[in-house]
């Protein structure tokens, strides 16, 4: 018998019980009894699951991250060189086991019943989209003229740490109509110890289901950071579709007394916005963005510029494969904003 099938027929039963774990959860996912255990669950242990790592400097999912890939690599070669069939067990049993947790832990979330489904219901107007826009470009224009520069007119972020408190803080006070979850208790907002790739990926921040911790690039413009900061502690909360997390931060973020923190949120909504109207009316969108005030123009310069030179391959390859990721998971993909925009207009409108 050839070596490669002895190898797989020795450990043909786990990968049967990673298929059987696709089957399963795909099953469950399209079961409301399914979702409302997972999510109850989520909602158990959420405290604990963040405190156990809330008093860890550094990021201790990325720790775990790191060793996993070591270890998988380990037993690869190891398969490789000597054709044993142990390696292919240790390496079916981890993705089994990695597999398993991330569902449990997280990975049914995305089949919430939608936050739109508690909004009432209507189809926005381009009136409506272009009248929001022109509010939140007079409300960037007015915060911004209220914050700190460097040298350079840059926007400059001074105590970092206050933010990540008081979107803690907002969360608490999030309209009871749209959000039924507990607020988190804990802080466990870290750098990513990525944020020398992140730069060349497109990725601002993600949320690591296997130890509760919000991961931020701490590179990005500071434009971007409260906001992405706010979007991450929206996942702590349970929140797991993309969309709805930005506007959970949205709504975390609009009447907070921090400036930075309003401002990086009403850019960020005045920047999706224009992405949406960019596709119907790009003469509109354009007028808008001239009539940026100075300050504003320095910030986009400054994006436009931290974008450039972290472009390539490998900012192209993250954007595709995060795009194929949300579709997989019932979201829109990331090159849309419609179901933000959407959730935004039957809000404010």
């Amino acid at each position: 018998m050839d070596i490669r099938k002895n190898i797989f027929f020795k450990n043909k039963l786990w990968a049967i019980i990673l298929v059987a774990q696709f089957l399963l959860f795909y099953i469950l996912s399209k079961f409301t009894f399914a979702i409302d255990f997972f999510s109850g669950v989520f909602e158990w242990k959420k405290d604990l699951h963040i405190l156990l790592f809330s008093e860890i400097d550094f990021s201790f999912g990325d720790l775990i991250y790191i060793l996993s890939v070591v270890l998988l690599i380990y037993f690869l070669v190891s398969l490789i060189r000597n054709r044993k069939s142990k390696y292919l067990k240790y390496i079916l049993v981890f993705i089994n086991i990695y597999y398993f947790i991330y569902q449990f832990f997280w990975g049914l979330l995305y089949f919430q019943p939608p936050i739109i489904e508690k909004l009432q219901s209507k189809t926005p107007t381009d009136a409506e989209i272009k009248n929001l826009t022109l509010k939140y470009l007079n409300l960037c224009k007015a915060t911004r003229e209220q914050l700190p520069e460097n040298n350079k007119g840059i926007l400059v972020i001074n105590d970092l740490n206050q933010i990540k408190l008081e979107i803690l803080r907002q969360q608490i006070h999030l309209p009871s109509e749209i959000n039924t979850k507990k607020p988190v208790k804990v802080l466990a907002v870290k750098p990513s110890l990525f944020d020398s790739f992140m730069n060349k990926t497109g990725i601002l921040g993600y949320y690591n289901p296997f130890t509760a911790e919000a991961q931020y690039n701490p590179n990005i413009p500071s434009t971007q950071l409260p906001f992405t900061l706010a979007h991450e502690m929206a996942h702590q909360l349970g929140y797991a579709r993309e969309q709805e997390a930005s506007f959970i931060a949205y709504l975390s973020a609009k009447n907070s007394n921090n400036k930075e923190l309003r401002y990086s949120c009403q850019l960020y909504v005045l920047k999706s916005l224009l992405r949406s109207l960019s596709k119907s009316d790009i003469a509109f969108a354009k007028n808008v963005v001239d009539l940026y005030s100075k300050k504003m123009k320095r910030d986009r310069e400054n994006e436009l510029l931290f974008n450039k030179n972290n472009e390539g391959f490998i900012s192209d390859f993250f954007g595709v494969t995060n795009d194929l990721f949300l579709k997989s998971n019932q979201q829109d993909g990331s090159v849309t904003y419609s179901y933000f925009i959407n959730l935004l207009l039957l809000y404010e409108t």
